[in-house]
């Protein structure tokens, strides 16, 4: 596993002074942003907490059967995958038999991946639960993400978090932690993973590779979130950013047509990274803009992201992505 950032290195001694003084529950919800390492620093923790001969401090040896296990990781076969295409399980499936990992699968019976954690793996997880852990005392449940768990699975889940059981640690990751029902959070203590200060986001970007002023243009692009920025700066995102930036200009003075623009954009298969950098775009603009144009950047905001949601449904994609684009139309401008 990579090592910790400083951001999530904070709120692993946060944990750390915890566990040392018994004062960590049995179940917890990690909540931040997507991509700011709640699952890197969820599986950091676990490693701690499942470590058959820590150092004094408590941290993890890195040398036992344990932490041995832990670090072997697999993908399957055909590798589950989120919605958006990344790996369910970034570091892959670990080889210790007391940490369970539970997220995307693929459906057996068609194939694909799922859309949703689904009752069947949270029987099959209680179930689990319910055997001794085969290494010394402890268990550890990683859910990524949490928000995806449909309702069903979480009744079922419910009756785990009611009988907590001595070594049983259920972490629950969320990014959208109030699609989490009432009665689950209720029983969770609450972990929040917060976004770092500028200069320190700035200063891991460089320690990552990043030119110093592609790591300002990615920062600022993503609106101080470092993983975003790394991820936009490691592959093609800020050039995606950039052509949706002129491809909206061109749009709003008639130099391009929005039924086009949507045939472009889905065209290889980046719709859904094009319409999240469309909602970002009227997030910043309306961060500057009059207040007369705010409801109307709002609009072209709740539209792209609308239409992010159905590009998981059956709906054609050309035609959710026209809808996107439509607010951002001359037209759209006297409505």
């Amino acid at each position: 596993m990579p090592p910790l950032a400083p951001w999530q290195q904070r709120v692993y001694a946060q944990v750390a002074e915890a566990l040392a003084a018994g004062h960590f529950g049995h179940a917890t919800l990690i909540v931040g942003p997507p991509a700011i390492g709640k699952r890197l620093l969820a599986e950091h923790l676990a490693q701690r907490v499942l470590c058959l001969s820590p150092l004094p401090d408590g941290a993890p040896c890195g040398r036992c059967k344990s932490c041995t296990l832990l670090a072997s990781r697999t993908q399957m076969e055909v590798p589950e995958l989120r919605p958006d295409g990344s790996l369910a399980h970034p570091f892959g499936h670990s080889a210790h038999p007391d940490l369970l990992l539970l997220g995307y699968e693929t459906n057996a019976k068609t194939g694909k991946p799922r859309s949703e954690i689904v009752i069947e793996q949270i029987r099959a997880l209680t179930e689990k639960l319910s055997l001794t852990a085969q290494l010394g005392q402890a268990q550890v449940v990683i859910v990524d993400p949490a928000d995806a768990v449909n309702w069903s699975a979480f009744n079922a889940l419910l009756k785990t978090l009611e009988e907590p059981q001595p070594g049983r640690y259920l972490w629950l990751l969320a990014s959208s932690p109030m699609r989490v029902p009432a009665t689950i959070r209720s029983r969770c203590q609450r972990l929040l993973v917060r976004l770092p200060p500028r200069e320190e986001a700035l200063a891991w970007l460089v320690q990552q590779g990043h030119d110093p002023a592609l790591a300002e243009e990615a920062l600022a692009a993503a609106r101080g979130h470092p993983g975003l920025a790394h991820a936009w700066a490691s592959g093609d995102g800020l050039e995606v950013r950039r052509d949706v930036a002129s491809t909206v200009e061109a749009l709003q003075h008639a130099r391009a047509q929005p039924a086009e623009v949507a045939q472009r954009w889905c065209a290889d298969g980046r719709a859904e990274a094009r319409l999240h950098a469309l909602a970002e775009l009227a997030v910043q603009a309306a961060a500057t803009a009059a207040p007369a144009q705010v409801l109307q950047l709002a609009r072209r905001f709740e539209a792209a992201n609308r239409a992010r949601a159905l590009l998981q449904t059956q709906v054609r994609a050309e035609l959710v992505v026209l809808d996107a684009l439509l607010p951002w139309a001359p037209a759209a401008s006297t409505r």
